[in-house]
């Protein structure tokens, strides 16, 4: 070996040896080093805060426009309506691979937004115009984190996973506080129509970033690409059900979607208003306290995640969750309501993304798309709840509605450790190696 080339040799062991003590230092940082993920997190926070933006500028304008909270039920109802056909998301991102469709369903939130805007600018928008462009957003939008945490899985190397997944989670959680905060704000102050151009514009720079994500094409081989596309789905679905912990896991995902997502999500509109006496920038303060908790969460999890047993974790929370939200139906007061939906926040983080890495790390390969969608399904239970939440609300009232939910969850979430408690219970079980 000639002295040059041996300088370089002690060169780059140098910087490798620099890098390992940097992300040591910093282990939420690790992630980064992947040159996808450089352009992924940006990309997603952007889609994200455009997100929460659109929520809070078309959830109010629904609530006041119509004055029913049987309208926003449904309004928000529909926001999730995609969840019916998310599997074939999952299956199209394995077949034409998952950049290119999360770029294609990005386009398409930049076009609906657009359209939103000239109403709005126009002093055009009416309750059934935005219904009709909130269902073709709905349609694709719920899909959107299936396809990030797929190119998280992609891309990732398995010892930065739960890092890499606590980090990306902040987009969603950070872009609640952002999003809310800024949505409320703008409408405030510029009116519904330059906001609205405001969150087209945050969506195309998102597009822009989404071009340099992933890699090129992903095709699957094998017997899961061969057949139609209905007979790939009906494998998804076999393959989850035959395998016990990813039954499990879609189960819960599913109750937690119907009975605990609902009372922090679309419904907060009715509780600032009806309930606090507060206007659009009290929902939004209410939007980003859980949100700032789930953020808190995200962090605590891509800097300390390796340590838990995951499956053990989100058992407990889940748990911890439903009791929060019981306590969050009697508060009459907003700033401990605040204080609640915080500390309910945090608890949500530390169940939902270990789920979400037992998924990608218990799923084959082959499957792994037709998984996330599959799991995606399970999000239709907050459409449900939210649906049959609206009636209960002004029939018996918000707190015995929420004191309902959050009973039958703790309730069924203990059915399904006690059900499953060798493959997510069990300190030895696959689920909660660390």
């Amino acid at each position: 070996m000639t002295l040059p080339e041996a300088r370089l040799q002690d060169a780059g062991r140098e910087g490798n040896e620099q890098d390992v003590s940097f992300t040591a230092r910093v282990p939420a940082l690790a992630p980064f080093q992947i040159r996808s993920f450089r352009f992924q997190w940006p990309a997603d926070l952007l889609a994200s805060w455009a997100f929460e933006m659109e929520g809070v500028i078309l959830g109010w304008f629904v609530l006041v426009s119509t004055g029913s909270v049987l309208a926003l039920a449904l309004f928000g109802s529909l926001q999730f309506l995609g969840t019916l056909i998310s599997p074939l998301f999952g299956m199209a991102g394995d077949r034409i691979g998952n950049r290119s469709l999360l770029c294609l369903m990005r386009a398409t939130y930049v076009a609906v937004a657009a359209a939103l805007a000239v109403l709005f600018l126009a002093d055009l928008a009416q309750p059934v115009p935005v219904f009709v462009l909130a269902t073709i957003m709905g349609l694709v939008r719920p899909s959107d984190i299936t396809l990030r945490t797929l190119l998280v899985g992609e891309t990732m190397p398995a010892d930065y996973l739960m890092r890499a997944m606590g980090v990306s989670r902040t987009t969603a959680d950070s872009a609640r506080i952002v999003g809310a905060l800024s949505g409320a704000g703008l409408v405030a102050a510029l009116g519904a129509g330059v906001a609205y151009a405001t969150v087209c514009a945050v969506y195309a720079v998102s597009l822009a970033l989404t071009f340099n994500v992933g890699v090129r094409r992903v095709r699957v081989v094998g017997k899961a690409a061969a057949g139609s596309p209905l007979g790939a789905l009906r494998q998804g679905f076999a393959y989850v059900w035959s395998t016990p912990d990813m039954r499990a896991l879609m189960l819960l995902a599913f109750l937690v979607n119907f009975a605990a997502y609902p009372l922090v999500g679309s419904l907060l509109a009715y509780v600032a208003k009806d309930a606090y006496g507060l206007g659009q920038t009290g929902l939004g303060w209410l939007i980003a306290c859980f949100a700032a908790g789930a953020l808190a969460g995200s962090i605590a999890i891509s800097t300390h995640g390796a340590h838990i047993r995951p499956a053990r974790t989100m058992l407990v929370c889940a748990v911890g969750w439903f009791t929060l939200n019981l306590a969050f139906s009697w508060i009459g007061n907003h700033f401990w309501g605040e204080v609640t939906l915080f500390v309910a926040g945090l608890v949500q983080s530390f169940c939902m993304i270990p789920m979400s890495v037992l998924l990608l790390r218990g799923a084959d390969p082959e499957f792994r798309g037709r998984v996330m969608g599959v799991r995606m399904l399970a999000v239709y239970g907050m459409p449900l709840g939210l649906l049959l939440s609206g009636p209960l609300i002004e029939h018996i009232g918000f707190s015995a509605t929420g004191s309902l939910f959050s009973l039958l969850g703790i309730a069924f979430t203990g059915l399904i450790a006690l059900r499953w408690r060798s493959h997510l219970w069990h300190p030895a079980a696959a689920a909660n190696l660390r």
